[in-house]
């Protein structure tokens, strides 16, 4: 039909400069919804804090097979029928299992326990299993998981600084992956379901996404931007913009993939078999995709760009291109061909559009 346009001319558009959204030129905007988002999470992790699973505070569980009823109150009354003072979680888990976590419970307390759940639920003593993990293996599981991610975090880094050439790549990308996963947690608080070992699965799985996507686009921004201070027609950040908005489909399409079928096991998770490995690991999962692809656009490359505009040699080159488009707009010429130089679009791939302004930045001391 005349006038539409579809997913993929919308993507050559952008690709070929046609068309360009200023994201970087509105860092300013990104950066104070993720300070606030940010903030938020950090007071939803200080006052509500993270519902840890019993892997990492210990405790007792036991999980009751074969009920004909899931009623979480019955589980809650027959722990109070033992230990009035505790406080149990229990979940459902494939439908017809309940499990339930308590403080540490032993001997004749955990007999009385196992007997009081099986007659709540009309089932057979056997029926109910139980088991206990120490506090020392829940300290040793915590310590574990955060060595992960900081390892990660560290290797990334020095990755992101090799391959690049460039530590304010480096951390950019660093700075917005920390934000992906401390919004994420602040998510994860905030819905409160428990932090398992699943949950760290799907924390550090996320971290990769995020690298990866990342360094799709500042991949890009580094072949755009090579060669930048040699011309007077760009700024760095324009370019940046246009490596951004290349890889905006790319970005779009990828996450959409991953978080389909994230999607569907986190239904199937939280709706059809209850709490479980498979709840734990999609939550994370499909929040920190979101999320990490959403900073990967609007994040990581604008800050970039703030980064490397207090280089003195990226500064000075972005002052004199912005007087020499004054220049010329005084001048009256080539309105159109400004507007498009100042948005962000066609004539910012390198090699292609050579035309008026186009000619190569001359040297300080040539003719």
């Amino acid at each position: 039909m005349a006038g539409s346009m579809t997913f993929a001319q919308w993507g050559n558009d952008l690709y070929t400069g046609r068309r360009s959204y200023p994201i970087v030129a509105k860092r300013r905007v990104w950066f104070s919804i993720v300070g606030v988002l940010g903030i938020a999470s950090i007071i939803i992790l200080l006052t509500k804090g993270l519902t840890l699973g019993i892997d990492f505070r210990g405790g007792s569980e036991f999980t009751v097979n074969g009920t004909s009823t899931t009623e979480q109150s019955v589980a809650v009354d027959a722990v109070h029928e033992v230990l009035p003072e505790d406080e149990p979680r229990v979940a459902v888990v494939g439908g017809d299992a309940v499990r339930v976590q308590t403080s540490q419970v032993s001997g004749a307390d955990e007999t009385a326990v196992v007997e009081a759940l099986a007659a709540g639920y009309g089932v057979e003593a056997a029926d109910v299993d139980s088991s206990f993990v120490g506090p020392t293996w829940g300290e040793s599981v915590s310590e574990k998981a955060l060595w992960g991610v900081t390892v990660f975090v560290l290797l990334a880094a020095a990755f992101m600084a090799v391959y690049f050439r460039a530590w304010r790549m480096s951390v950019a990308g660093i700075l917005a992956m920390l934000s992906d996963l401390l919004i994420s947690a602040g998510v994860y608080a905030l819905i409160g379901w428990e932090v398992t070992p699943s949950t760290i699965i799907g924390f550090l799985t996320i971290l990769g996404f995020s690298l990866y996507d990342k360094m799709v686009v500042f991949d890009k921004v580094r072949e755009n931007t090579t060669g930048v201070l040699d011309q007077s027609r760009n700024t760095y950040a324009e370019r940046a913009n246009l490596a951004v908005n290349q890889t905006l489909v790319r970005s779009i399409n990828t996450s959409v993939v991953a978080l389909l079928p994230v999607a569907g096991i986190l239904f199937l998770g939280a709706f059809v078999l209850g709490a479980g490995t498979l709840r734990d690991l999609s939550l994370s999962l499909f929040v920190g995709i979101a999320v990490g692809a959403a900073s990967s656009i609007f994040l990581a490359t604008p800050l970039d760009v703030s980064l490397r505009q207090r280089e003195p040699k990226i500064r000075r080159h972005t002052e004199e291109v912005l007087a020499e488009r004054g220049r010329l707009a005084d001048e009256g010429g080539h309105e159109a061909e400004l507007a498009a130089v100042a948005a962000g679009r066609s004539q910012l791939i390198p090699g292609h559009h050579q035309g008026h302004g186009s000619q190569p930045r001359r040297k300080r001391g040539g003719r």
